[in-house]
């Protein structure tokens, strides 16, 4: 269609200026990588013009006796291929219309804007066209501009063909079809026409334009099937009465064909218009102004895949160097991509980025990952609209609105952390009332308030491994986040949870230094043998069950200046007991169990870094524990799963472990007097041992491991200890296979069928449980 257009006889052909073709150049081919902005732009560039004529009005109000409605028209011809967007705006002249679709430099949004926050009344610079009209050519191919101003009784068109340097200026043949305002016709290309259909129009409207003041409308299509009424059905309906005062007799002969017509129908297509954005856009209001319930129905509104309301948020004005208006919302909803692990892909859609209420785009990393849950608006007057979205990415007005936000969810998540739980009963936890035998009402009896847990705690179990995470690798907001954590601990049971700031609270008189337990479950490090001092001393522990929890722990070594430490690792000591006196201890056990460590290393070879005496078993003869800067069992454990390893050396990932032995157990008493004297001078010299306690030592050694949490590796060994241990227990001699049987030969006969067992197995069947009444059998 661009290559055979021919503008009329009288129009007056114009050159663009150089810095116009070199746009054209630049939002073709680089500016903008989605054709579908176009649209976007275009409304903007409407609004601006609705704004810039509602201004003018109030002093002049008789520029709006042509048109009073303020609004945006958008329509398609899908047969000619052709988009529309209609305003109501200031519109142009035909000296406008060259000046300021010829010359980049004359577009006057940026100074009408400007002018505006002044406070100016210089409002004679068209505001409607920007760099964004030019976006028309991503998907046309001829771009027409119908305008009328106030201050011209002519309707003029500009046009233009995409790739051509000139564009042609004309009377509008339609007369002053507009009133007032702007219409800006699109001859899509080929490729384009996608956007000559009203769904796909809707969707971005909704997308990108949903809370621009001014209300849009687009005309929808519908064609639907009417039965069409002839002069053949006035006949019909004619034999139909003539048919009903006939006899039975009569109506035999009729034909029923001249009685029951074919209907005819036909198609009708029918035309509305439907007003898109009616949401509002809630940030822009005084918060004080909003309830609860406009702040639930804006959520739900924005994040339609949303069922629950959300938990929380928080609505703040940014003020400064960079100004813009936000709310954020935190959700109640896992999404995802959190439930299968995977950060990497982060939910669309999450947190929106407005320019004046014109969507950017929803893809902005305004978050870091570990807050990528967060969903919310965010409008700045401060941002750029026709930049691409790389572009701004990198800009530092996009760096200081992150870091801002990242704050402001920290605060949103701490207050609500702070909020109790609702002290309000339902009808299920009223007790009934009880009465005497004098008809007394009887006074029920006192029990103590059950502590519920409060909203941010039911939240917390949902997200906690992004919390952590954040507390992992946010430096400048670590603080903030570790008091946002949360723990199971030996005293707070299974169903409960205690913040580092509590816990702190509640330390013993003499312990400096913050314990934790990291393991598979809450059972399985409540049951270790690890605790059993911890627990003899009332010394709570806080147990990492989630497999980032000491990755976090590792990185973030102290809290309130107190160390965090792993009781699985070597080394830990109570500091309520005599220093002096352990010293002794520790000294005077090392001298007499020597020869059983000695031997057990030696057998033991590279298993364990060293084989020590604890001071920390209670009724566990041992237990391997792990060197202090080393992988705890846990660690271990974690890192041997990961999927995407490629090569991981062993060393790297094995824990270094300690042999820790309880001196005194009788187990391990036992074994040490199982040792031969040592013979003067003789400290190198291997002691020669019975095999029953060369077994019961391999015995202790996988039994000291599991109870560390660490896997038996030599499989095929600890088998054969348990079959020669179970040989001795059942008093056999040997454990050769008896002969194989060999019984007669029988003739095959068919399984016996117990008609009762089967009914039994399913539960007995008896007749009269059913009911026959009114069922002919006979004629079944």
């Amino acid at each position: 269609a661009a290559a055979t257009y021919v503008p009329p006889e009288n129009a007056e052909n114009f050159k663009f200026e150089a810095e116009v073709s070199r746009m054209l150049d630049i939002v073709v081919n680089s500016l903008y990588q989605n054709k579908d902005v176009f649209l976007r732009e275009l409304i903007s560039n409407a609004s601006d013009a609705l704004d810039k004529i509602r201004f003018l009005s109030i002093s002049k109000p008789e520029l709006l006796d042509e048109k009073k409605e303020l609004e945006v028209r958008i329509e398609y011809d899908e047969e000619a291929s052709t988009l529309t967007i209609r305003d109501s705006g200031i519109g142009m002249t035909k000296a406008d219309l060259i000046k300021n679709l010829g010359t980049v430099a004359r577009s006057g949004t940026t100074k009408f804007l400007e002018a505006l926050g002044e406070g100016t009344g210089e409002m004679n610079m068209i505001g409607q066209f920007g760099v964004g009209f030019y976006s028309s050519f991503l998907v046309a191919d001829r771009v027409s501009v119908a305008s009328k101003s106030p201050s011209d009784e002519v309707q003029y068109i500009w046009e233009t063909i995409n790739g051509q340097s000139d564009f042609n200026i004309f009377p509008d043949p339609r007369g002053n079809s507009l009133g007032r305002g702007t219409e800006i016709t699109l001859h899509l290309k080929e490729d384009c026409k996608e956007y000559a259909d009203s769904g796909r129009l809707k969707d971005l409207i909704e997308y990108y334009s949903e809370f621009v003041s001014h209300p849009i409308h687009l005309r929808t299509t519908e064609t639907m099937t009417v039965e069409v009424k002839d002069d053949e059905s006035d006949e019909t309906e004619e034999l139909k009465d003539e048919t009903e005062e006939k006899s039975e007799d009569d109506i035999e002969e009729i034909d029923a064909e001249e009685v029951e017509k074919e209907v005819k129908t036909e198609e009708v297509t029918t035309h509305n218009w439907e007003e898109i954005n009616v949401n509002p856009a809630v940030w822009t209001r005084e918060k004080e102004d909003i309830s609860d319930e406009e702040y639930k129905k804006f959520y739900k509104a924005l994040w339609k895949e949303s069922s629950d309301d959300p938990k929380t948020w928080i609505h703040f004005n940014a003020e400064g160097n960079i100004n813009f208006k936000s709310i954020l919302y935190l959700p109640d909803e896992i999404p995802q991509n959190l439930k299968s692990g995977d950060l990497s892909r982060r939910p669309t859609g999450g947190l929106r980025l407005y320019v004046r209420k014109v969507l950017i785009s929803d893809e902005f990393d305004l978050m870091p990952p570990y807050l990528s849950f967060i969903k919310g608006v965010v409008d700045s007057d401060d941002l750029p609209l026709n930049v691409n979205r790389e572009t701004l990415q990198e800009s530092k007005i996009i760096q200081v609105i992150r870091k801002k936000l990242v704050r402001k969810a920290i605060e949103m998540m701490s207050k609500l952390s702070k909020e109790k739980a609702s002290k309000e009963k339902s009808a299920d936890d009223l007790t009934e009332v009880e009465i005497d035998e004098s008809g007394e009402i009887k006074e029920p009896a006192k029990e103590e308030d059950e502590e519920k847990e409060g909203p941010y705690l039911d939240w917390y179990k949902k997200f906690a491994p992004s919390i952590k995470m954040g507390a992992f690798e946010d430096e400048a907001n670590r603080g903030k986040l570790m008091k946002l954590l949360r723990f199971q601990s030996s005293k707070t049971g299974k169903d409960k949870f205690v913040s580092l700031e509590e816990y702190v609270k509640d330390m013993k008189e003499w312990q400096d230094e913050i314990y934790v337990f990291p393991g598979a479950s809450y059972d399985e490090v409540d049951k270790s043998q690890f605790m059993e001092q911890f627990k003899a001393k009332d010394i709570d522990v806080l147990y990492l069950v989630e497999p980032i929890d000491e990755y976090m722990i590792g990185q973030l070594r102290e809290y309130d200046s107190k160390k965090f430490v792993t009781v699985t690792k070597e080394g830990i000591k109570f500091k309520d007991e005599d220093p002096d006196l352990q010293k002794r201890r520790e000294k005077a056990y090392q001298k007499k169990f020597k020869p059983l460590t000695k031997w057990l290393k030696t057998m033991f070879g590279p298993t364990f870094m060293k084989i020590t005496l604890s001071k920390r078993l209670g009724s566990s003869p041992a237990i391997v524990s792990s060197a202090e800067w080393g992988n705890s069992a846990n660690m271990e454990r974690i890192m041997r799963a990961q999927a995407y390893q490629h090569g991981a050396d062993d060393s790297s990932l094995r824990a270094m472990r300690v042999l820790e032995l309880n001196p005194r157990h009788p187990f391990v008493i036992k074994l040490l007097e199982g040792m031969p004297p040592a013979e003067d001078g003789d400290d190198k010299s291997t002691p020669v041992v019975d095999e029953s306690l060369v077994d019961t030592a391999w015995m202790l050694h996988d039994m000291a491991l599991l109870n560390g949490g660490f896997m038996i590796e030599d499989y095929e060994g600890y088998t054969r200890r348990m079959m020669r241990v179970m040989q001795t227990s059942l008093s056999l001699d040997t454990v050769t296979l008896a002969e194989e049987i060999d019984p007669p030969v029988e003739d095959d006969e068919p399984p016996e069928m117990d008609m009762g067992d089967m009914m039994g197995g399913m539960g007995g069947i008896n007749m009269e449980d059913f009911n026959l009444d009114g069922i002919d059998l006979d004629a079944m």
